[in-house]
């Protein structure tokens, strides 16, 4: 896809939403780990500079910091690459955020194979995982610059820790201005008979295409998108499988402990059915643009068909 100039960069829809709720709540701050010009924040500490902070290359300090913030009434927005805001402060969001349920907001970007040329050391695969495990936590990826200008009035309003995994340069549009978000609510994309297809992220613009040309072979595919993985809208999984009797997941995230693990532990209590997982198989990082990665890590439109047919003639 070629970036269509006139729709905004996800980190440019967060920067003016911040900048808007911090003139109208002086409770928001935003602390950045040496990555506000990358995520978009940098401008904030000119406006704001009692409560727009760079705590340098120091995570663990920054993680603390707005636990701290949070305990005294204010609304911290920590932020850093993925691997930065969940495996290296992993121990800090546990007990300073999760444990005394501090109401932080983490903004991790560039998920998965966004981190593109940053390569393996920057390529989080196992965020999800992480934060899965952590009790309280909620774990939020927005698909398009639409859904997250929707998604960011109610996640302020949310009291408790929260995980944004954020894409922060521009990605396809799937939702129109009309489209109404629930954060605990899954998103009904397009209404199907033959086989379940749920994504997150930037896989649900690959499950859409993949929605097309599954329509050309005659499967009529229903797909949902998850953007709130923790915690997971049950009902809307399990009545699309009472349906369909068959599913695929589709995430920028290692198939192990992320969306299809979530997806798979709802049917296998509620409504087993055979479920793929399209997704990063067990591996780690490497370094390539966003096409070629997608290819290497089988996350194109192409693989989701062939999963969904491996299914049904199977």
């Amino acid at each position: 896809m070629i970036p269509d100039n006139n729709i905004k960069e996800m980190r440019q829809i967060l920067y003016e939403f911040l900048d808007q709720k911090m003139e109208e709540d002086e409770r928001i701050v935003v602390i950045d780990a040496d990555l506000s010009k990358s995520n978009g924040t940098y401008n904030l500490r000119k406006k704001y500079p009692n409560r727009a902070f760079d705590v340098g290359v120091a995570e663990q300090n920054m993680a603390g910091i707005g636990a701290g913030m949070a305990a005294y009434g204010f609304i911290p927005f920590i932020s850093t690459f993925v691997p930065f805001a969940t495996r290296r402060i992993c121990d800090q969001v546990a007990v300073s955020i999760a444990y005394a349920n501090r109401n932080v907001k983490i903004i991790g970007s560039d998920p998965g194979i966004a981190a593109e040329l940053n390569g393996g050391t920057h390529m989080s695969f196992e965020d999800i995982g992480v934060f899965r495990s952590i009790p309280n936590m909620v774990i939020f990826e927005p698909v398009d610059v639409i859904q997250l200008k929707k998604a960011l009035p109610q996640i302020v309003e949310y009291e408790g820790p929260l995980y944004i995994r954020f894409f922060r340069k521009w990605t396809p549009t799937v939702f129109d201005e009309d489209y109404e978000f629930n954060l605990f609510k899954g998103d009904l994309i397009k209404e199907g008979k033959d086989i379940t297809i749920i994504a997150s992220g930037i896989m649900v613009y690959e499950a859409l295409l993949a929605c097309k040309k599954l329509k050309e072979k005659g499967i009529d595919g229903e797909l949902i998108n998850i953007h709130t993985i923790k915690p997971i809208d049950r009902d809307c999984i399990i009545k699309s499988a009472r349906k369909t009797n068959r599913v695929v997941t589709c995430e920028n995230h290692n198939t192990i402990g992320g969306l299809r693990s979530a997806v798979t532990e709802v049917l296998s209590e509620s409504y087993p059915v055979i479920v793929k997982g399209i997704g990063v198989q067990d591996r780690f990082g490497q370094v390539g643009k966003l096409p070629y990665l997608k290819k290497a890590y089988g996350l194109e439109a192409d693989n989701i068909v062939n999963a969904c047919m491996d299914i049904i003639n199977n």
